[in-house]
Formats: structure tokens, sequence, C-alpha cells
């Protein structure tokens, strides 16, 4: 079943069932897509990575040694993609939420979830003058402590005029395996400082500090998007050649923080902690 959500200028279908995503969010007026379209072969695949938005918890992209230790252990994890040899994006994205409450504009979804321990996750969407606000809560469920991290997948359109801007100093470089090898001063291809086109090559890496801003031009689409996260110190740009759509990921930690010194951006949530992510993406007509 499909959630519909409306405000004055904009559109937006969620799928709770399927990972508690984002179909598709549009112009009311013109049906032009502010994130990658997802078309009736899109919907009816079931997979959040062919949609339009899906959220990231209890962690984002991609952990090593198949698992991590915890204050009461190692936690063995098995590889759960079937594109990725490595467990990647926590659970979340792989249950059926349900609705809590709704109204014209805003709904609450939540999920309640016992791998790969116990917790309560909930995904506030709201609609206000073009601006869609994504509230991502987690909490901690399990007897023991454990730790946490949050992202939100969007997929954005991209064409060739595609601009971005989101201020970065450094960049995780990766290995093979698309883990993090070190940090390193982001390089002149790289650097969203200052709006500017995406590069042709392949980008799949974490930036840091980041401020939680970034705009998103669309001059062949004919709108821009003004984005504001809060709780993501990172964010994840993928940027695939070729293909009609990119990504930039807010999220709380690195790749494979588990395993990085000092966990950068985890949270140990001892049982009914929480922590929360943030993201509101403001549509505005060029």
């Amino acid at each position: 079943m499909l959630i519909e959500l409306e405000d004055n200028l904009t559109h937006l279908t969620l799928a709770p069932a399927v990972g508690g995503s984002i179909v598709n969010w549009t112009v009311r007026a013109s049906g032009q897509p502010l994130l990658r379209h997802s078309d009736a072969q899109a919907i009816e695949s079931g997979l959040p990575g062919k949609l339009g938005c899906y959220p990231l918890a209890p962690w984002s992209n991609r952990i090593a040694q198949g698992g991590f230790d915890t204050p009461t252990g190692w936690l063995a994890l098995a590889p759960n993609s079937l594109t990725d040899p490595l467990p990647i994006h926590g659970s979340a994205w792989q249950q059926a939420w349900h609705v809590v409450s709704q109204s014209a504009d805003e709904v609450l979804l939540a999920l309640e979830c016992a791998t790969p321990f116990a917790y309560r996750a909930e995904q506030r969407f709201r609609l206000r003058d073009g601006a869609l606000s994504i509230g991502l809560r987690v909490t901690h469920l399990g007897e023991y402590p454990a730790w946490h991290g949050l992202g939100l997948h969007p997929y954005f359109p991209r064409r060739a005029g595609t601009r971005l801007q989101a201020k970065a100093s450094q960049v995780w470089l990766s290995d093979g395996a698309k883990l993090p090898t070190g940090l390193a001063s982001v390089p002149q291809d790289w650097d969203f400082r200052q709006l500017k086109a995406l590069p042709t090559g392949l980008v799949d890496n974490g930036f840091c500090p980041w401020d939680g801003h970034c705009r998103i031009e669309q001059p062949e689409l004919g709108y821009a998007l003004e984005c504001q996260a809060s709780g993501a110190d990172y964010f994840l740009l993928y940027c695939p050649p070729g293909l009609g759509f990119f990504c930039i990921e807010p999220v709380s930690h690195p790749v494979n923080a588990h395993h990085l010194p000092g966990r950068p951006g985890l949270k140990l949530l001892e049982p009914h902690q929480s922590t929360h992510l943030d993201f509101t993406l403001k549509y505005t007509p060029l």
C-alpha cells in the first residue's frame, strides 16, 4: 500500500512496506520529479534501492570483518545484499514499516526490529510549502548497549548541467572493497565548496567535516533543492558514470566506522536511549 502526502507545491508517495522508502517526490503543477523517478517496474521490484530514498539504520554503508566488537562481545553479521559481499546499510531498509499516524501533509512510520539487535525506528515525513522534512529516530531496545549510526539514501536526477554545492575539506579514500583507507584533502575535481558540475568519473566516497548544507541545481529540469541536515557530520557522494542519477547521503558516521579508531560518529546507546538525524529538502523553481 502506498501513502500519499501533499502540500501546495509538491506531492510525496511512500511505500512503508518496502523499507519505509520514498517512492516519488514531484512538483504538483508539472509532475517534475525531485528525486529519481520510480516507475511501476521499480515499485513492483520491492527493492528500496530502485526507489527514491530509503533509511539507513542502525548503521550506514559497509562493515568489514564479518561483524564488529560490542561491549558484550563480538556481533557477527552476514552479507545482506545481492549486490555487495559485505553487510551494508543496516537492517531497517529491509523491513516493512507501519503507519503510526497520518494527515494530509505529514506521516509517522515506525518499525520494531530484532536484527542485528533490538531497536525501534521512526521516520516522520512532512511537507510544508515545497519543503520535505525527514526525521529519522532510533531507540535502542536491546538488553545491553550497542553502537548505532544513521543515514538517508536519496537518489537525485542527474543531467549534464546538474550542479552541487556541499562543503567538505577532507575525503575518505577507499580500496577495492569500497572500504576507507584514510583521510586526504579533497582533490579539485571533488571539491564542491563552490557550486559546480559533478565529475565524469566514479565517486563513491565519504566527505567531512560537513555543516549539513547542500544545494543541488537542476537547470535543465527547472529547479533547485536547498538541503540541510542535522545529526550528520559526514556525507557520502555516489556518482556512477553513465547513469541518470547521483546520491548525496547525509550520514552520522564514515563507512566502516565500527572498525575505525574511536568509532567516529557512532553512538553507544544504552537501553531506551535514542539518536536521530534530520534532513530537509526545499524545492525552489529556477
